[in-house]
């Protein structure tokens, strides 16, 4: 029986998919002339092997890999719940099944077990120009996309020029599709689904294609869809803007739901587990390191007054945060930068490179670490993340820009004078900095029946 409250359930939905297997070389001439006669019913039962699961039923029950090497799970008996108006953000590591899901939801894949249910008009951007037709212009995939989710013409009229706009690719908009960047087609089709008013959205990483400016637009849009009472999934990596629009969080890992609660307590289970930042990451290869053409990030450490990399930072002890990085072209002034973000999604506080030695100094090819100093009792107990980037001072051209690149935990074991004093409950709040009181007593005539020897005595003791 569907409750009038939900929009979605997922009850025991699990998917299967069968991998390739390195085959066997045959030692012999004769193995190789048996195997070429049985290869016609060989093929045949991998054809059949592909869609037949049911005996692998009992698997569900176990919480290990199914036995044959040959299957994985990409989601295992994962079950849940969505209200209308709901926005819940799904995330875990990379194969952790979040795409798969949503594809299940979208019905583009069928779930090998399990069921699943919808009541309402869904929207989905799982993929770069997903939906488009490339032979076609931008204008008319605007309308076929609209038909597509039910809307009569005259609706896609209204909502036309606000789609178009929004998108920013106004003087492409009668170009074929094929001819866009991903970025152009990430912009329309994020705009044309977010215009449409679907009764559920369904997003998928796809934000990461476009600009900083046109994903703070697309967080704006979507924190707005969400207000206005429409349910939303949306499936990112970036945490802070996943907290900031997300009440609610579901946790994947190897096709299972391993957390389910508020956004913040999801996200620092993920950071803290080892499935997603830690306190120092590196990349060892230098093709595949975030950069541009002037520079590429290779580490990011948190370390402690030891020079030793920590994930707990005592609250009273002061800690730097480092970035190493390659010059590969001379010649630019270059601003590194850190941003602070707490559980909640709230940044912090950011810092630029103020190294006296290079300010205004063009930097030579070579490799650079450039660290700054957290000082005690500035930071509040609990999770933060750092986003790492770099950007060219004159241009503004960003060369790396690394969301949720390391984490670090703030702890206070209440053995040193922080800014808590003899409190015992929570603080609130980002920041926790240790501030200078002083207290005056104005004098007795504010004190009626206090004697100026009780104070006296007060102060003494």
């Amino acid at each position: 029986m569907q409750r009038s409250d939900l929009a979605i359930r997922i009850d025991k939905i699990s998917k299967l998919y069968r991998i390739g297997l390195k085959d066997e070389m045959s030692d012999s001439f004769l193995k190789s002339f048996l195997n070429f006669v049985k290869s016609p019913l060989n093929n045949y039962r991998k054809y059949r092997a592909l869609y037949k699961f049911k005996d692998l039923e009992k698997d569900l029950q176990s919480s290990e890999s199914p036995n044959n090497t040959g299957l994985l799970w990409a989601l295992k008996n994962v079950s849940f719940e969505v209200k209308k108006g709901e926005v819940l953000g799904i995330i875990g590591a990379n194969g952790a099944g979040k795409s798969t899901l949503l594809k299940v939801l979208c019905k583009i894949t069928k779930p090998t077990f399990g069921r699943g249910e919808i009541w309402g008009r869904v929207s989905s951007l799982l993929e770069v120009g997903t939906g488009f037709h490339p032979e076609l212009t931008g204008k008319e995939n605007i309308y076929l996309n609209g038909t597509i989710l039910g809307m009569k013409k005259w609706e896609i009229d209204e909502k036309y020029e606000n789609i178009v706009s929004f998108s920013g690719v106004d003087r492409f908009i009668e170009t074929p599709v094929k001819r866009y960047s991903s970025g152009m087609k990430v912009r329309l089709a994020f705009s044309v689904a977010a215009h449409l008013e679907p009764e559920i959205l369904i997003v998928d990483e796809v934000l990461a294609v476009g600009d900083a400016d046109f994903q703070r637009k697309c967080l704006n849009k979507m924190e707005e869809v969400g207000e206005g009472g429409r349910t939303v999934l949306f499936v990112s990596h970036n945490l802070q803007a996943l907290a900031r629009l997300c009440p609610r969080a579901i946790l994947l890992e190897e096709g299972e739901i391993v957390d389910d609660g508020p956004s913040h307590k999801v996200i620092g289970a993920y950071l803290n587990s080892g499935l997603g930042t830690s306190a120092a990451r590196e990349w060892k290869d230098a093709e595949a390191a975030p950069g541009g053409d002037v520079a590429r990030l290779r580490a990011v450490r948190v370390v402690s007054e030891q020079d030793e990399i920590v994930e707990y930072v005592k609250i009273d002890r002061p800690f730097r945060v480092e970035m190493e990085y390659e010059v590969v072209k001379p010649g630019h002034v270059l601003l590194p930068n850190f941003h602070f973000y707490n559980d909640h999604g709230i940044e912090a506080f950011a810092a630029v490179d103020l190294d006296p030695n290079w300010r205004l100094r063009e930097r030579p090819i070579g490799r650079y670490i450039s660290s700054v100093e957290i000082p005690g009792n500035l930071m509040a107990e609990g999770l933060f993340s750092v986003r790492a980037a770099l950007i060219i001072q004159n241009s503004k051209k960003v060369q790396f820009n690394e969301a949720s690149v390391v984490a670090f935990t703030v702890v206070d074991d209440q053995t040193g004078l922080t800014a808590r004093g003899d409190y015992v409950g929570t603080l609130s709040g980002a920041m926790r900095p240790l501030l200078n009181w002083k207290t005056t007593v104005l004098g007795l005539e504010y004190l009626p029946g206090v004697k100026e020897s009780d104070v006296n005595n007060a102060l003494i003791q």
